[in-house]
């Protein structure tokens, strides 16, 4: 790639995302989701020639214009500071391209900045970038993540097997993985063969979650207790929920204690 005459230092950085490319490019398009990663009161117009104004969590302004948009692939805009330091707003150029992968979407940035000091200055800050916006289109895309651990929990206390077999198809990857002390799964029959054994030799008890999930990028933990016929707790734990980017899980690995 060549680059912009007067901006010859070069930071380039990579994430993956766990979403959709449609749902990672929205965040370029519309201001409510861009200043849900840069703060409150930052905005971008998303067309040539468009303004984008960013407001940092500490009242720092920066800023530029869009000089290119291409929808869900690439955008590019100016950008520098208010305060005119380390350079003035529009005195450095942003490129962002999205590439769709299995396992999400890789975000690539490209910052062409007019002197090392000014690009040794934001190494630091795209790290950190990068790492809030990756988690805040994470959580937009993975919002029901609770509910859908409900539903992965819910399998235990189903007495029909077809009525499992399908729930689980609902919610899972046709590869996903089981990870627990008492079993090594993969894939839905063998994880369904496991719930089935489980249900004879513990009859009755009832998995069910504790609390809001937490989740960072594409990972949930879910705290959980399993309860005997009677309601008396057998014993508690977390699981660790890796999710794919459609938003099914992928692999589930169970921590007891």
């Amino acid at each position: 790639m060549t680059r912009t005459p007067g901006l010859d230092h070069v930071l380039e950085r990579a994430v993956t995302i766990a979403a959709p490319r449609e749902t990672v490019f929205r965040y370029f398009t519309d201001s409510a989701r861009f200043a849900a990663w840069w703060g409150a009161g930052s905005g971008i117009e998303p067309k040539v020639g468009g303004k984008v104004h960013i407001v940092y969590p500490n009242g720092v302004v920066a800023g530029g214009e869009v000089v290119q948009i291409d929808p869900v692939e690439r955008v590019v805009f100016t950008f520098g500071y208010a305060s005119g330091q380390p350079m003035p707003i529009g005195a450095s150029r942003v490129s962002i391209a999205l590439e769709e992968t299995a396992r999400g979407t890789v975000l690539r940035l490209r910052h062409e900045l007019p002197t090392a000091e000014a690009r040794e200055a934001h190494v630091q800050g795209w790290r950190y970038q990068l790492a809030v916006f990756a988690n805040v289109v994470a959580q937009d895309a993975h919002a029901g993540v609770s509910a859908l651990a409900d539903r992965f929990f819910a399998l235990w206390g189903e007495a029909d097997e077809g009525e499992r077999r399908t729930a689980l198809e609902g919610i899972a990857l046709e590869t996903i993985a089981f990870r627990d002390p008492y079993s090594c799964t993969d894939g839905p029959a063998d994880l369904l063969a496991h719930i089935a054994a489980a249900r004879r030799f513990m009859p009755g008890v009832v998995l069910e979650r504790q609390g809001e999930a937490r989740q960072c990028q594409g990972t949930a933990l879910v705290d959980w207790t399993v309860k005997n016929a009677d309601g008396t707790v057998r014993a508690k734990g977390t699981n660790v929920f890796e999710l794919a980017a459609d938003g099914r899980i992928a692999r589930v690995t169970g921590l007891w204690g």
